[in-house]
């Protein structure tokens, strides 16, 4: 993460980088699963979104990640939570219950 300070980049911006890539992994491997399959990992995927977030405010309330990064990645990280959201809940109303 080239944008975050060095006195951050190797703690909290390899953090960043981890959630990032976890959530990416998730995803992708939801999308070859069973329709019922998925749900578990797109929880997962959610969990690890929503820890991106966080740290990913962190380093802007330290000034690590300027106002406008963090606003753009905000917005983005919004939207594809907002696509999670309506996948998940579209799995689930077509999944039976067991």
């Amino acid at each position: 993460m080239p944008h975050i300070p060095k006195t951050s980049r190797y703690t909290l911006g390899n953090k960043i980088d981890d959630l990032f890539l976890k959530t990416i992994e998730y995803a992708l491997l939801a999308s070859y699963l069973h329709r019922a399959e998925k749900l578990p990992l797109i929880k997962q995927a959610v969990v690890k979104l929503d820890l991106l977030k966080f740290f990913l405010q962190v380093a802007w309330e330290i000034q690590a990640l300027d106002s406008k990064k963090y606003i753009n990645l905000s917005k983005l990280l919004d939207e594809i939570g907002k696509m999670f959201g309506g996948w998940f809940k579209g799995i689930k109303s077509k999944t039976p219950v067991k």
